[in-house]
């Protein structure tokens, strides 16, 4: 097992996008709101990370308005689902090595 740190995702790095990206791969969408209420963060920082993993393709952006007011929903795009399981994989492999 060669530096397997190397295969890890650094996208991934942040322990704020690790919980969107978790919470995105066990529910088809999810909307702005609930993700800051379970991340515990402030708008701005939600918004800045939900940024950074749509600029990588990593999730899909929808907005509507429900009644009279706006609901911006995300989900996770194929890509997005594909590289944060082989991520896992890395760690789940990196953890694996520490205990043999």
């Amino acid at each position: 097992m060669k530096n397997i740190i190397e295969k890890l995702h650094k996208v991934f790095e942040s322990r704020i996008r690790l919980g969107i990206m978790s919470a995105l791969m066990v529910n088809d969408q999810v909307d702005f709101t609930t993700l800051k209420e379970l991340l515990e963060i402030t708008d701005g920082n939600l918004a800045s990370h939900l940024i950074n993993l749509e600029k990588h393709k990593l999730i899909e952006v929808k907005k509507q308005f429900v009644g009279r007011k706006p609901n911006t929903r995300y989900k996770a795009t194929a890509t997005g689902k594909k590289l944060f399981k082989e991520h896992l994989d890395y760690l789940r492999k990196l953890i694996d090595s520490q205990n043999h």
